[in-house]
């Protein structure tokens, strides 16, 4: 009973304040002063202290210092003020947000997202949404470095879970990813036996440079136990899908996502080595920041990808 009322008295409370009156004292406290804040409301500066005045009767607390020359905030009105203006912005974010829910979602959506991802699982997400959304508009911008997505102007991103920051909202999209050892027949048939992840120091492998600069060294894991191994080699690509593509000409060894080498695991021109030290891991998330107003487009976007899992 007691908590029912205390709801019924912060009720009467709100319900008895004009809302004249709060924009009027919002404004003012803004502004630094009633003049100023006139001319923002667009309203003469003796009805805004009118308002001004009646909000403080109502609440018969003194929120304004008053001189002829300056005005400013008292504790009670500065106090006032700092809880006045978040539960201000929330209502009109819940106004925002009601108008978005009875539009359609026709909104542009910006993407940062590694290549390989955005061809291996974005593109057939997209083609699909887009047929029942056919105005909304997506960019795509591929990334292989990780970048601050709110910063670059982006509403979401799209990278392997391990790599999405905890501030954020993941959503998982497509399946298990897997890295896989791959060389040709002809180079296998002639290298050295590969037994184990440290083999592979006596093989020609093909390299790939991150965009820090580092070769990047490929990853192991069998029984729990994880590791990484370095390689050697004379060739030095910066995109996978060159490490494929000499793979598939007989250099040496390669280390790819098995959706990119599957057409010629198929077709043969591909065999996996090391089978069992290269695990499948948790696959690829949509993320996006977690107290960031959602439109229209990106809410339709979202409940999309949630029922397509």
């Amino acid at each position: 009973m007691a908590k029912d009322t205390r709801i019924d008295e912060i009720y009467r409370t709100v319900s008895s304040l004009p809302p004249g009156e709060l924009a009027a004292f919002l404004a003012v406290a803004e502004n630094g002063g009633f003049r100023a804040a006139a001319r923002t409301l667009d309203q003469s500066a003796s009805a805004l202290s009118h308002s001004v005045a009646g909000l403080e009767r109502r609440l018969k607390v003194k929120l304004f210092h008053r001189s002829t020359r300056n005005v400013s905030l008292t504790e009670s009105g500065r106090r006032f003020a700092a809880r006045l203006v978040p539960a201000i912005s929330e209502i009109g974010q819940a106004v925002e947000e009601l108008g978005d829910m009875n539009a359609a979602p026709t909104s542009l959506l910006r993407i940062n997202s590694d290549a390989n991802a955005a061809e291996q699982v974005l593109m057939p997400l997209l083609t699909s949404f887009l047929a029942s959304h056919p105005d909304m508009r997506f960019e795509i911008v591929s990334d292989s470095g990780l970048v601050d997505i709110a910063e670059g102007g982006f509403d979401c991103g799209i990278r392997l879970r391990e790599l999405v920051p905890d501030d954020m909202v993941a959503i998982p999209i497509g399946p298990e990813q897997q890295h896989i050892v791959v060389g040709s027949p002809s180079y296998l048939k002639k290298a050295p036996v590969l037994v184990q992840p440290s083999d592979v120091i006596h093989h020609r492998c093909v390299q790939l440079r991150m965009s820090s600069g580092a070769i990047y060294r490929w990853e192991f894991q069998r029984r729990g136990e994880a590791f990484s191994v370095d390689t050697v080699g004379n060739m030095v690509v910066d995109h996978s899908r060159l490490l494929l593509a000499a793979a598939v000409e007989g250099y040496g060894l390669a280390y790819v996502t098995k959706w990119m080498a599957m057409q010629s695991l198929t077709n043969g021109s591909l065999k996996q080595v090391l089978v069992d030290w290269t695990p499948p891991y948790p696959g690829l998330c949509l993320y996006y920041p977690r107290h960031r107003h959602i439109s229209a487009g990106m809410r339709a976007f979202l409940d999309f990808l949630r029922a397509a899992r």
